[in-house]
């Protein structure tokens, strides 16, 4: 098995991870200081207290849901690779490429969060996986 391209997945979940703390340690003392008891409503979601939060703790809660969607397919998509022996070359670098993209995207939207950067960054890690993608059809099929 083509091993090299669980890396940058490897990568990506450990940032994923970092988001999640990220958002947590500005998220939890932003409650608190709000008077949100987060214990009130059993049931409550993250989400729930986002219209209450400043903007730049909500952008933080934002990207790490960002990352527990696309990233999915990207995961997919690296093991299918790794295991077609098609995760060298090109399909590395897209690898990478992705995860770098992601990675500022992430870093902008939790920060400074202008949408028109923040797309183009996103279009372009959609691009590395679209690339990635087809090649995963043609690795498994031909």
């Amino acid at each position: 098995m083509d091993t090299a391209i669980l890396a940058p997945a490897a990568l990506l979940v450990l940032w994923s991870l970092i988001m999640l703390f990220w958002m947590a340690a500005t998220r939890l003392p932003a409650a608190k200081s709000l008077g949100i008891d987060i214990t009130a409503k059993p049931g409550g979601r993250g989400p729930d207290i986002d219209p209450n939060m400043p903007d730049k703790v909500a952008w933080k809660s934002h990207n790490y849901t960002h990352l527990m969607e696309q990233p999915t397919l990207f995961y997919a998509t690296v093991i299918i690779l790794a295991l077609a022996e098609a995760g060298s070359g090109l399909n590395l670098w897209l690898a990478w490429a992705y995860v770098v993209l992601r990675i500022i995207h992430s870093i902008w939207q939790a920060t400074i969060n202008l949408v028109n950067v923040r797309f183009m960054l996103f279009l372009a890690s959609t691009i590395c996986l679209m690339v990635m993608a087809v090649n995963a059809i043609w690795a498994t099929l031909f």
